[in-house]
């Protein structure tokens, strides 16, 4: 009996994500909420098995965002570099029309000072400051594409906290050592997460 309330289940799941519009992207939004609600460990498994549906060569929109997602699963901060690289690649290949498809209002170079934010987050806690200024750079250039709102608000502090703790952390002539995972007052170095 348990195995036909399963398959039924599954046809409704399945019968609802081909009415959205746009199944994958709804998926993804579902496993961020159960990584919000703190299950990490569930949405990390989810996370993979969606990647495993998309594959390596999928719509670029929907690798973008669940790697963008995927790395702040992650317990390792070079897995979590590994993913946000996979974010970036992805978004690299996503052009303006496919993501109009998805939401109107958005445009790829927007995706660009988060992303680039986020890998900066990820070298200092690798301790590379280096390669760290330069994702931060990428970041601060493309802040101007960010709009005036919360999120935007949200990423261009992100992107001070991360310069101010660079600039605080950088030993005269020497090599900064690594830091604790979040910046001063326990904030993440990273920008704000916008919903899927």
């Amino acid at each position: 009996m348990g195995g036909r309330a399963t398959s039924v289940e599954d046809a409704v799941a399945k019968r609802q994500e081909q009415a959205a519009p746009d199944a994958v992207m709804t998926r993804i939004g579902q496993v961020v909420m159960l990584h919000h609600g703190g299950d990490r460990e569930e949405a990390r498994n989810r996370f993979l098995q969606l990647w495993a549906e998309i594959g390596e060569d999928g719509d670029p929109l929907h690798r973008c965002t669940l790697a963008h997602y995927m790395a702040d699963t992650q317990d390792e901060p070079d897995d979590e570099l590994a993913w946000d690289l996979r974010a970036l690649s992805a978004a690299e290949e996503l052009t303006d029309e496919r993501l109009a498809e998805h939401d109107g209002a958005l445009v790829v170079r927007a995706f660009y000072p988060s992303l680039h934010l986020n890998l900066a987050a990820d070298y200092v806690k690798l301790g590379r400051s280096e390669a760290a200024r330069v994702h931060l750079g990428r970041a601060r250039g493309a802040a101007g594409t960010l709009g005036d709102d919360g999120y935007g608000e949200g990423v261009r502090a992100a992107i001070g906290r991360l310069e101010q703790r660079l600039a605080e952390e950088e030993p005269p002539g020497g090599v900064p050592e690594p830091g604790p995972l979040d910046g001063p007052g326990g904030e993440t170095l990273g920008p704000p997460r916008r919903r899927p």
